[in-house]
């Protein structure tokens, strides 16, 4: 088996192996129906109740790229899945709206793609938010500036993003017209996984196509007037490629609130950080203390204001994120204690 198995998820799927259980990668989900890669081909997959008894959030569901352990009915075209091998890395995000919830994006990623269109979609800060996670992820971001070929001024846009992505990869391309796609190569080698992480309209979809050869994916023009982008994918899906690489779609995010990102913070403003450093006093806010070399970088032009006051208002978001996600696992922490105790209450019932 290929499709991105190596030793790492072998060391962790010996004991199932050796009790009589297969593995599957997760291609699809869709209502908690699973579509899984395995040696008997694609199979439909659910969860057993054990795993659903057992799963405290949707994290502990499978998401798109895991490797689960299952019972494959290969005359059914089913499989019953009943445990998800260790994440490699992970995407996550807040899911959308007002519950404290993490919506796992896609995992066992070894490289994201984060597409942004070089049109009147150009966005620096929403890009800083998708470096956050990426970083998080424990994937290797890779920034890939597509439709080049609509924009006028291409290499002052490239230095405007290396300067917010310090060391990251950046790559200029038009699918349309099949410009840069090699340089995209390397990261697409036999059982590599890459992510495709962006907004609406930015063209993952057409990428994906001129990556594959062939149309997997639908993809729709954009709005006339903004150069927004209608939602073309709807859902995330993992693509095997000719070259034996792998590639994960994923629609458009109307939302992209952080989860869990502290330390992909640290590693997106890496230039804030240190800067930080080398203030006089280490619980310096940048505001009016003496010595503060976060101002002195602002005055000289070495710091851009709208930067560091992205920078002050992500780690807010994420202050406020972990405020309400420790009352969130209070509550759950409550909750199974309550479900253990009544389990052992009944199991002590005598039987009629």
């Amino acid at each position: 088996m290929s499709l991105g198995w190596d030793d790492f998820f072998a060391s962790h799927a010996n004991t199932f192996l050796e009790q009589g259980y297969e593995v599957g990668r997760i291609a699809l989900e869709h209502k908690r129906i699973y579509r899984i890669l395995t040696t008997h081909g694609e199979l439909l997959g659910e969860v057993t109740g054990k795993l659903r008894y057992e799963a405290a959030g949707r994290e502990d569901y499978p998401a798109v790229g895991d490797w689960v352990v299952i019972s494959p009915r290969p005359e059914e075209k089913k499989a019953s899945i009943h445990a998800i091998l260790p994440r490699r890395s992970k995407f996550s995000r807040k899911a959308a709206g007002v519950s404290v919830e993490e919506q796992i994006v896609a995992t066992n990623v070894d490289t994201v793609f984060l597409v942004n269109a070089l049109n009147n979609d150009f966005n620096l800060r929403r890009l800083e938010r998708y470096l956050i996670l990426a970083w998080e992820s424990g994937a290797n971001p890779v920034i890939v500036l597509s439709k080049a070929d609509l924009c006028d001024d291409l290499e002052a846009k490239l230095a405007e993003v290396e300067a917010v992505a310090v060391g990251v990869p950046v790559h200029a391309i038009s699918s349309e017209l099949g410009m840069g796609l090699d340089a995209l190569q390397p990261y697409l080698g036999s059982g590599k996984t890459v992510a495709l992480l962006g907004s609406s309209g930015v063209g993952k979809s057409t990428l994906i196509n001129s990556l594959s050869g062939q149309t997997r994916q639908l993809v729709q023009d954009v709005r006339e007037g903004d150069d927004r982008g209608r939602h073309t994918t709807t859902h995330r899906e993992l693509f095997q490629l000719p070259g034996g690489g792998l590639m994960i779609d994923t629609p458009g995010m109307r939302e992209l609130q952080l989860w869990d990102a502290e330390e992909g913070i640290r590693d997106a403003f890496d230039d804030v950080e240190k800067l930080a450093a080398q203030c006089r006093f280490y619980d310096c806010q940048h505001a009016k203390e003496p010595g503060c070399a976060v101002r002195q970088a602002i005055e000289d032009g070495r710091l851009e204001q709208a930067r560091f006051d992205s920078y002050r208002k992500l780690q807010r978001e994420l202050a406020h994120l972990a405020r309400k996600e420790d009352a969130r696992l209070r509550s759950a922490e409550k909750d199974k204690w309550k479900k253990i105790t009544m389990g052992m209450r009944n199991s002590g019932k005598p039987k009629r």
